[in-house]
């Protein structure tokens, strides 16, 4: 169970670059870092517009000479301060995130950064690379992945409970996209222009999310792929909004991926269901306090959040931040990554070995890029089979 202690002598020093004003995703990271006591907005380069970014930094309570007009004055000037930021959050447009990551390494940063970090898996490598030489963390933000259902059925896999495992059906299919709605959002503009997003749309800003809960859950490695994507608003190819993905396992199991902007009438629908050989998990984002746990010739089992007879956690931080019953969500999901990477990040600032711990950190990156190249691959040959 969380508490308000604090765990470090001093919080991180840290900083964002984006994430400004009117950002749902730069609250979300903010919300996230400071509930635990363990990082400290420092410095930020919070927008493009050098006065917006200080009007808003000090809103925050930045020091106004700290909100600066690029990420590269920002890194330079913090580097001459005995005080200056030891981390980094990434909140900007996919296409920036390789040359601020490597930038922000290059001056001795730790990085957690939104995915896709790349739009190349020989970029993300490269991340990994200029991380591994330096000894810091790059944490990436697959924010879901912190909710405790997540991790009790990852544990149950792990145990047996529910033998080996033979299928994976994954999806994160929401419908508020059914319409042109680039028209009159920017947030939905810069998603569906290639030259920002990337090669793909809903495969990486959706996808990506439920195909690294189902590594974290299963443990299983992609042998090959095949993918068909579709436009059906038009005007947004080459990048998809609706796509379908079957993957095969090494060792037998199989699995589909459905990720969807065009789901009509659905909120979110990012589900994953894995089939073992005696019994089957099911998890859903809007009922994330819940995991179905269904027993071959045994009345359906509701596992809830916070209860006694759930895995007690032994790794270095458990999940939970208030007793059963009562409603995590969002907010708490996020917190529990940024409390991992925190104590990642103070265990290498200190030069001790990395705990025992589970985040997602850059080869969950690499291995998301990787699916992105493979789909992209895959449908623009008529949907044919490619290797992982």
């Amino acid at each position: 169970m969380f508490n308000e202690e604090k765990r470090f002598s001093q919080p991180i020093r840290w900083a964002m670059v984006g994430g400004g004003r009117g950002s749902e995703i730069g609250y979300a990271h903010r919300a996230a870092a400071q509930r635990d006591n363990l990082f400290q907005l420092t410095a930020g380069a919070f927008d493009l517009d050098p006065q917006r970014c200080q009007d808003f930094g000090t809103s925050l309570g930045v020091d106004p000479q700290r909100c600066y007009a690029d990420y590269t004055q920002m890194f330079a000037a913090e580097a001459q301060r005995e005080d200056g930021i030891q981390a980094v959050s990434i909140a900007t447009p996919n296409c920036s995130h390789y040359a601020i990551s490597r930038a922000a390494l290059a001056a001795g940063l730790h990085v957690i950064c939104e995915k896709p970090v790349t739009f190349s898996v020989t970029e993300a490598e490269d991340l990994k690379q200029c991380a591994q030489a330096r000894n810091l963390v790059f944490g990436v933000m697959y924010g879901y992945s912190g909710f405790q259902m997540l991790h009790q059925a990852r544990e149950m896999v792990r145990r047996g409970d529910i033998g080996a495992v033979r299928v994976v059906n994954m999806q994160f299919a929401h419908g508020f996209h059914n319409q042109a709605v680039e028209q009159h959002s920017p947030g939905a503009r810069w998603r569906m222009n290639p030259e920002v997003s990337g090669p793909t749309y809903v495969l990486g800003d959706l996808g990506t999310h439920i195909f690294y809960a189902a590594q974290m859950i299963t443990g299983l490695a992609v042998d090959r792929l095949c993918c068909h994507r579709q436009s059906f608003i038009e005007t947004r190819a080459p990048l998809e909004d609706n796509a379908h993905v079957m993957l095969q396992f090494e060792g037998g199991a199989v699995g589909t991926l459905w990720a969807s902007a065009v789901n009509a009438g659905s909120m979110h629908q990012q589900k994953i269901r894995i089939v073992g050989e005696k019994a089957s998990l099911e998890w859903w984002d809007e009922q994330p306090n819940q995991l179905r746990y269904e027993v071959q010739g045994e009345p359906v089992r509701i596992l809830e959040r916070g209860m006694g007879y759930l895995h007690n956690d032994s790794t270095a931080v458990s999940c939970n931040r208030i007793g059963g019953g009562h409603a995590e969500g969002f907010f708490e999901s996020w917190a529990n990554l940024y409390h991992r990477f925190g104590t990642a990040m103070d265990a290498a600032s200190r030069g001790e070995a990395q705990p025992d711990l589970w985040y997602p950190d850059i080869d969950s990156g690499i291995d998301g890029v990787r699916l992105l190249e493979c789909c992209v691959e895959s449908a623009d040959n008529q949907s044919g089979w490619v290797k992982f």
